[in-house]
């Protein structure tokens, strides 16, 4: 005896598979300026990804750092641009207003990073709230 699932698409199904799609994208536009910045540098640019409360903690070669947004724009700045810096969103998950994203970057600096990243969508736009991030061995 064999069993058959049918799968109904209604309107708002379809409707909401397209939201879903949507809000994806803007979570990756609003990872955008943070990805750049790996390429040119741009502390600024950095920034503008950021939630003002936004908390970022990590570490590098072992050397733990604890930073609020405006300290890590400037480390950004200072580390200055890496050209050849590759990145990938490995995933992004979405909760309503609330969203968790993966991004890893090969030769950032030197350096190969994963950074996980907490965004929240507040009056229509995506930005990040806090990252946890971690360096690798050298490139």
């Amino acid at each position: 005896m064999s069993t058959t699932t049918t799968l109904n698409v209604t309107p708002k199904t379809a409707a909401d598979e397209a939201q879903s799609f949507a809000e994806y994208k803007a979570v990756e536009v609003a990872l955008q300026p943070y990805i750049e910045s790996a390429k040119t540098g741009d502390g600024a640019l950095c920034r503008t990804a950021f939630y003002d409360h936004a908390h970022i903690v990590g570490s590098v070669n072992g050397t733990f750092y604890d930073l609020d947004a405006d300290t890590f724009q400037g480390a950004v700045s200072e580390t200055g641009a890496s050209p050849d810096v590759q990145s990938h969103i490995a995933w992004i998950d979405i909760s309503g207003p609330a969203a968790a994203a993966k991004v890893e970057f090969i030769n950032w600096a030197g350096f190969r990073y994963t950074d996980f990243f907490v965004l929240y969508k507040q009056d229509g736009q995506w930005k990040i709230s806090g990252k946890v991030y971690d360096s690798h061995a050298q490139n």
